[in-house]
């Protein structure tokens, strides 16, 4: 029973951390509304964060949700355009994660959902062999604020994030 609950939470904690993902330079998303399929938009964010959309004005998606995205299309929409748009925001990929040090390839790559420090290593190859197996630390960028973070083979990647992986000094 009590596994079953950490399982619950755990998977709980997955959903809001996906729900809460905050939209950045470099996203590609797709804007749909249900029944209008002219009205279907992809792009790619760019650094000002302004994206366009028909019949509504320019507006930023840096650090909203992809909810909060859906609610100003939504309500762009509303009225005017249309009785009761059903708008769905979807990420189609997300923004590249960095990783350098003692790594095989060290550099950028794609994010992938669910990312650990573990899997983000073994796409750069794997460890070097001068590699430190516990000195790893990720810098990121939370609520405008740099931090830097100790990391382990369980710590979860997130895109822009920045990992260090150090040298063993034996």
């Amino acid at each position: 029973m009590r596994s079953l609950l950490i399982l619950l939470s755990f998977a709980f904690s997955l959903l809001v951390s996906a729900n809460e993902y905050k939209l950045g330079s470099g996203d590609k998303i797709e804007i749909t509304v249900y029944g209008e399929p002219d009205l279907t938009t992809k792009v790619k964010i760019n650094k000002s964060g302004m994206i366009s959309f028909p019949f509504i004005d320019d507006f930023n998606v840096v650090g909203l949700t992809v909810d909060e995205v859906e609610e100003l299309v939504r309500n762009g929409l509303l009225g005017d355009y249309l009785i009761n748009p059903q708008v769905l925001v979807t990420v189609t990929e997300y923004r590249p994660f960095f990783i350098h040090g003692q790594v095989k390839r060290p550099g950028g790559y794609p994010f992938q959902d669910q990312l650990t420090l573990d899997k983000a290593i073994a796409l750069a190859g794997g460890l070097t062999i001068r590699a430190s197996q516990s000195d790893w630390n990720i810098t990121r960028i939370i609520d405008g604020k740099t931090v830097v973070l100790e990391a382990n083979v369980a710590t979860f990647v997130q895109p822009d994030d920045i990992i260090k992986i150090e040298q063993s000094f034996f």
